[in-house]
């Protein structure tokens, strides 16, 4: 049941990324127009945080099954890098992230300028991006996975 979960937030990972840049990008160029806010604008907004909801649920599921998260034993915990990154820091990390990405959705609701409104989503959904590819486990990185998990 883990290593599924595994893969699947593996392969999720790409399409919330994706989705993210998309309605980043999207919402860049239609400010830069001064575009009106349209219908268009808000599905691929709302996509983009559909896609990190989702992957948040997967990822809350592998938290509580995983081999390398602790939940006692707090101070040899914050020694191991590893422990401390999978316990602490990447669902810290990604909390945050989520939690701005569905401020900016939300935040727009009641504004009616459309520059505002997009402005409001690549900074919010910019900001979230940023901390998720902060927090991701990049094959490069110290805390090391694959590409894909598979």
């Amino acid at each position: 049941m883990y290593t599924g979960f595994l893969h699947l937030h593996s392969v999720l990972r790409y399409v919330a990324l994706l989705l993210l840049l998309i309605a980043i990008i999207n919402s860049f160029v239609s400010w830069m127009k001064k575009s009106t806010y349209n219908s268009r604008d808000k599905k691929v907004g709302l996509l983009a945080m559909i896609g990190v909801h989702i992957q948040l649920l997967v990822g809350l599921a592998l938290y509580f099954m995983s081999p390398y998260v602790r939940f006692s034993g707090f101070s040899e915990i914050m020694k191991d890098p590893h422990l401390r990154f999978w316990t602490v820091e990447h669902i810290t990390l990604m909390f945050v992230a989520i939690a701005l990405i569905t401020i900016g959705r939300s935040s727009i609701k009641k504004i009616t300028n459309p520059i505002t409104k997009h402005k409001r989503i690549v900074i919010f959904y910019g900001l979230g991006l940023l901390l998720i590819l902060a927090a991701i486990p990049w094959p490069f990185s110290a805390i090391a996975r694959p590409w894909f998990s598979f």
